[in-house]
């Protein structure tokens, strides 16, 4: 087939299960334009390099085929988060971000989850007694994170079902499927993603008289050198940390999960010494990223990659799955090693977009998969395999994980 169709392909939720052979097709063209005008890259050196290259813009203004609400939005004062932005604005509101979340300006601040996550993880998992099949996503690897950071922010438990039905329209919205009009399903998202910055304003414009422990009561209450967020900045900021706070690790959990099913001895090994697990969960990171590709880039000027012209504004999509498997940057990339060494992976990005949020990713998915291997027992193994994926191709895992023990 023509390269020029790859990312339809990609993006096809036929690919969902097992996308690598179009990865490896992709890196085998280095640079392919594909029929909608959009530039896909797979390759690690080449990927790595736009990661780091300040001519390339995550600003979605910044591209030829801007959205004309998106550019109504704007001008109407909806900000959006910084995660969609440039330096040096980027850098200001990354920074005030980052100032109470952790390192260096709060080290404490994952540490002192350790113990209550994992207090956490074995509850859920004490809730598997009895069962035959349990389902890994719904039973364990969304509601982990999901009450970790709702906790973080100082979210009360009742309301995150409303928030997860916010979220997840929201996810829907990266969705490319060919058959839905994606301008509907971009609005779709905007309002849903309105509503969920609404009721978290309305939340830390409450901590501000009232102030606690959480996350939103240090973003209102201590601005540091930064300066402090304007309303709508704390508005944006906050879904991002909520959103941003446990999709991703929903997808590391349980590809995780997947993935040690599927190597049984590596699993064994996992289980006789947990202190390679740190190891394990980067690898997982390179092998089943929970983010695949970076679909909101475009260079500010022409420029040239691997040869390829990239014309100023036109969309270029970074596939961080596809870098993660380069044989040229790993060996044996396709085979799964707990302990690979010298393993810089692409599964948090890279440069100044790297995840904010991979500290607590890591502690996370860490402490989640010992406590799994540790429970569910040599036999478990999933009902079906390949099991039903989340449709969205960027933030790629399965939609349920029936385990049988």
């Amino acid at each position: 087939m023509s390269s020029e169709t790859l990312f339809r392909r990609i993006t096809d939720y036929a690919a969902r299960a097992d996308p690598y052979p179009l990865y490896t097709e992709l890196r085998e063209h280095g640079v392919a334009r594909q029929e909608d005008g959009s530039y896909l890259v797979g390759t690690y050196d080449e990927v790595v390099q736009l990661l780091h290259d300040p001519r390339i813009s995550s600003d979605a203004l910044s591209r030829a085929d801007a959205d004309e609400e998106l550019l109504r939005e704007e001008a109407a004062g909806l900000v959006p988060a910084f995660i969609g932005l440039d330096d040096p604005e980027h850098e200001r509101l990354r920074g005030i971000a980052m100032r109470p979340f952790g390192p260096p300006h709060s080290p404490g601040r994952i540490d002192a989850l350790q113990d209550d996550i994992a207090r956490i993880a074995g509850e859920l998992i004490d809730g598997f007694d009895g069962r035959e099949e349990v389902d890994l996503v719904d039973d364990f690897a969304y509601p982990l994170p999901v009450t970790v950071i709702g906790r973080l922010l100082g979210i009360p438990s009742g309301d995150m079902g409303q928030l997860r039905q916010w979220t997840d329209i929201m996810i829907a919205s990266l969705d490319f499927a060919p058959d839905e009009d994606p301008a509907v399903k971009r609005r779709r998202g905007r309002e849903a993603g309105r509503d969920m910055a609404d009721y978290l304003g309305d939340l830390a414009a409450s901590r501000r008289d009232h102030p606690s422990d959480d996350l939103l009561s240090a973003l209102v209450g201590d601005p540091g050198p930064e300066g402090a967020f304007s309303h709508e900045e704390l508005k944006s900021t906050a879904v991002l940390l909520l959103i941003a706070g446990h999709e991703t690790t929903v997808n590391l959990i349980t590809n995780g999960a997947l993935t040690l099913m599927r190597y049984p001895e590596a699993a064994a090994r996992l289980r006789n010494d947990p202190g390679l697990m740190p190891s394990a969960v980067e690898e997982l990171l390179r092998y089943e990223p929970p983010v695949q590709l970076l679909p909101q880039r475009s260079p500010l000027t022409d420029i040239e990659v691997a040869g390829v012209t990239v014309p100023r504004g036109a969309p270029l999509i970074l596939v961080l799955a596809a870098a993660n498997r380069d044989p040229l940057r790993f060996p044996e990339p396709d085979r799964f090693d707990p302990v690979r060494r010298d393993n810089q992976h692409l599964g948090f990005g890279s440069g100044v977009h790297s995840c904010f949020g991979a500290p607590l990713a890591r502690v996370e998915a860490r402490i989640a998969l010992t406590a799994l291997l540790a429970r569910l027992g040599e036999d478990a193994h999933p009902v079906e395999d390949p099991p039903p994926y989340r449709r969205s191709p960027v933030l790629r895992g399965p939609r349920h994980l029936l385990v049988r023990r």
